[in-house]
């Protein structure tokens, strides 16, 4: 009998169906391992388990690796003993791969990144789970999730009632705790800049972080949106090795963006979602991606520096460390900015050893958390992360993912260990400064038909960092007559000049973000706005040389602040309907 003929139907379907899924990658990684043994410390199986091989990432890969040798390298077929080459013929044999690529590896790539030979063990690993998986051999839990995740479009079934209420109850709470009506966590708003999603976990346990991430995008007035459908970014497809769910779901996700026209998908804190949803999918998916990509931690970060948002670290004051997610770190190199968040927003951060892409796994990567069969062996490679915690004397762990913030609860419980776990979008949001809205006093003109007031037709832009003055300009801009349109940096002033296409700027000369001069520079110099006019009010004159002293015309009205009704309305009149191209008025 033929060794083909001896071997079952689905341990058939197994190797026909890893010579489809063979690449260069992957190839390599499976010739290039000389046995060597330096992978072997760096992982918290073998760590935690001292003694036994079978937990050894050569010892595992080699359960691949025989395959290989057998059915696809000469080495097989010219000296098979000498290679160690091997075959799978019954469903048990499979069952035994089973355990070894999803029971005793999360995939982490810690051992990849310590190889001297660059075999990329996870990489292969992944593979054979999705080889298992094509033919239903899989944990439970991993049959489950998936099932969820191809049948209602997120890995946790959550219906969309359910998503929306939450959506919704959040909402009331966000403008409860701001006092502000006009809080809002908007539903499937076309053409904003940024479209936000998140993990099933938000809705499901942890709804805060959709509150927190609201009141983050409200606090910096930015233009937001979550969609109704398709908002799951994370995805099983990278845990279980099915290429075809990882493409249907990033491609569900995709293109919803671009129902929306969202210039920007802004994904919430997970490590494999973040790989998933930019890096991996795709290629998975065979898309072209038209729009931008990126984690909130870029996005909160982005929102301190540029002055859009005022913390205070004052408000989290206990001690706290940060946990690298494996997919953040070593699978996408975010290291760097998750700190430089947390000493923005916290005032006593400790680092735990190792740190970066040399951090342990929370044992809860690779979707560990679904497959409860091996909890055990799990919470026992945990104290290698447990240990980890303790040095650090920290009271709070950080981390940004949701897998992780779930695994490491779990290590923390198991080992009785004093800490709490968050991420870092409740650490900014605790941080927030929200400044209370000042009423200003404006004397209001007497009610008149609109196309008679002395500004009637015209269109503004106000741009000023200060919330206050901003609404006064506004204000008194309005009530002659005038369309205003609002501003808080030099981006934000330059973007909607160029979207509404105004008759007048007012120009604050000190604002965050990109340098008022340049931002003056740029409209002066570009042709579509040769008729715009500018009047700078600024409570800071000696920064006139930062439009003054450059070769392009000259602002045609300048005020110092405080600026008066009068004042305001006279100059606004002369520069729209009497002053000369390069008269200044004052």
């Amino acid at each position: 009998m033929s060794d083909a003929k001896s071997r079952s139907h689905k341990a058939q379907k197994v190797i026909d169906r890893m010579g489809q899924k063979l690449s260069r990658q992957i190839a390599g990684s499976m010739i290039a391992c000389v046995h060597c043994g330096m992978c072997i410390d760096s992982c918290h199986y073998v760590l935690a388990n001292p003694g036994d091989p079978t937990y050894a990432p050569p010892y595992k890969a080699d359960k691949i690796r025989k395959l290989f040798k057998k059915h696809f390298d000469w080495t097989g077929r010219v000296a098979p003993w000498w290679v160690k080459a091997g075959s799978v013929y019954t469903d048990e044999d499979l069952q035994e791969l089973k355990d070894v690529v999803f029971g005793m590896c999360t995939n982490c790539r810690r051992c990849s990144l310590n190889c001297p030979m660059g075999v990329d063990f996870a990489t292969f690993n992944r593979m054979a789970r999705g080889l298992l998986v094509s033919v239903g051999v899989m944990p439970e839990g991993v049959a489950v999730v998936s099932k969820d995740q191809w049948e209602t479009g997120n890995q946790m079934g959550v219906l969309k009632e359910d998503y929306l209420e939450t959506i919704e109850w959040m909402e009331e709470e966000m403008r409860d705790e701001l006092e502000d009506p006009d809080a809002k966590i908007p539903i499937d708003n076309p053409d904003c800049e940024v479209i936000y999603s998140i993990n099933p976990r938000e809705v499901k346990y942890d709804p805060r972080t959709i509150a927190d991430a609201a009141k983050v995008f409200h606090a910096a007035g930015e233009s937001w949106t979550m969609p109704s459908e398709g908002w799951d970014m994370t995805n099983f497809g990278l845990f279980s090795g099915d290429d075809d769910l990882g493409a249907s779901v990033a491609k569900r996700l995709y293109e919803k963006v671009i129902e929306l026209r969202g210039k920007r998908l802004v994904i919430s804190e997970c490590g494999h979602g973040l790989r998933s949803t930019q890096c991996e999918a795709p290629n998975w998916a065979k898309f072209d991606v038209p729009f931008e990509m990126e984690s909130s931690v870029f996005t909160m970060l982005r929102y301190i520096k540029e002055g859009r948002i005022k913390v205070d670290k004052s408000r989290n004051p206990k001690p706290v460390t940060y946990h690298d997610s494996c997919n953040l770190a070593r699978s996408c190199g975010v290291t760097e900015e998750p700190r430089e968040l947390l000493h923005l927003v916290c005032e006593d951060f400790r680092e735990m050893y190792p740190n970066r892409a040399e951090n342990y796994c929370c044992t809860g990567g690779g979707g560990a958390m679904s497959m409860s069969e091996y909890t055990p062996r799990r919470l026992k490679s945990g104290v290698v992360k447990a240990n980890q915690l303790k040095d650090t004397g920290a009271e709070v762990v950080v981390t940004s993912c949701h897998n992780c913030v779930d695994g490491l609860t779990d290590v923390i419980r198991h080992y009785e260990l004093n800490m709490e776990v968050t991420q870092l979008v409740n650490l900014v949001a605790n941080a927030l400064v929200i400044e209370e809205k000042v009423a200003v006093p404006v004397e209001r003109v007497p009610e008149v038909a609109v196309a008679d007031l002395p500004l009637a037709g015209r269109r503004l832009v106000v741009a000023d960092d200060e919330p206050d003055q901003v609404e006064f300009l506004a204000a008194v801009l309005e009530d002659n007559g005038a369309t205003v349109f609002r501003a808080g940096t030099g981006d934000e002033a330059l973007e909607l000049v160029r979207r509404e296409k105004p008759d007048l700027l007012t120009l604050d000369l000190s604002m965050p973000g990109r340098d008022v001069g340049e931002v003056f520079e740029m409209l002066r110099t570009e042709l579509a706005f040769e008729d715009l006019k500018v009047c700078v009010i600024t409570g800071r004159p000696e920064l006139r040389r930062l439009i003054y002293d450059r070769s392009v015309r000259r602002p045609e009205g300048y005020l110092d602040k405080p600026v008066s009704e009068e004042s305001l309305i006279l100059n606004v009149r002369k520069i729209l309907e009497l002053a000369h191209e390069h008269e200044t008025v004052g």
